[in-house]
This record gives C-alpha cells, structure tokens and sequence, in this order.
C-alpha cells in the first residue's frame, strides 16, 4: 500500500493537476505536498483549505444524515473511521479544488487536497482517482 509520496505522485498524473497535498485539518499542517500552490506557499494553502475541511465536517448541514459508523454482520462495530463528508468541492473560474476525506483505522483527520485546472482537467475522473487514492493511502 502506498504512502503519502507515492499517493501525491500517482495523484498528480491526472490530466490538469497544478498541484496536492495531504492535510491534517484539526492542526493545518500539510503532511505531504508536491506541485503548484494556488499562492505559492504550501503551508498556507493547507492551513486555508483545513479550515474549509473542518467546517465541512463538523458543521450538521453537511453532516447530519451521514451512514452509520460501520459494521459486520453481527452489528457489531468494525475498525475504521468513516468521515461524515466524503469530500468538498470548490469551483473557481480557473480551476478546481477537491478535498477528499480520508478514512483510516484510527481517529482520522486527514484529506487529500488536489488543485485542477479547469481547462485541462476532468472534475469527474479526478474526483474518482481521488477516492480511489485515498482508500489506498497508507498513513504510519
């Protein structure tokens, strides 16, 4: 299973990527970056977009309704902490940020920011190939 490095290097082969990261979005901290950053600092643009991550999650607009936590057969819960949002979409005129949720064995506060092009890019198959990174991400 690949960890963060390989996560943002396999991230950024999608058609359009400018730049990504991985987030803590209770401390703001990027763990992982590599790319472009929309204003050119990296730790900022991880601290901004934790800020949108958070309020996401935490608000109970975005939240309320979310699955249960997960269980097996028995109904009995099972490891793995599903975020209530899967991921945060913004649009501008030049580009798109997704933020995906990703979710982990422990208590996870983590998401996979991809900043995309507008004109190069495909909102559609990145938001796929997000997911599908961040079920794979292996955080130590």
């Amino acid at each position: 299973m690949p960890g963060i490095d390989e996560c943002l290097l396999d991230v950024m082969r999608l058609p359009g990527a400018r730049g990504a990261a991985v987030v803590d979005w209770t401390s703001g901290l990027a763990l992982g970056t590599i790319g472009d950053s929309p204003n050119g600092d990296h730790e900022a643009t991880a601290a901004e977009t934790a800020e949108m991550a958070r309020m996401a999650a935490e608000q109970s607009a975005f939240t309320s309704g979310a699955s249960e936590p997960p269980t097996d057969a028995g109904g009995k819960g099972v490891t793995g902490t599903e975020p209530p949002v899967e991921d945060v979409i913004v649009t501008t005129r030049a580009g798109y940020h997704i933020l995906r949720f990703v979710e982990t064995d422990f208590d996870s506060s983590v998401f996979l920011h991809l900043w995309l092009d507008r004109a190069e890019g495909n909102l559609a198959l990145a938001r796929i190939r997000l997911g599908e990174t961040a079920e794979r991400l292996v955080l130590a």
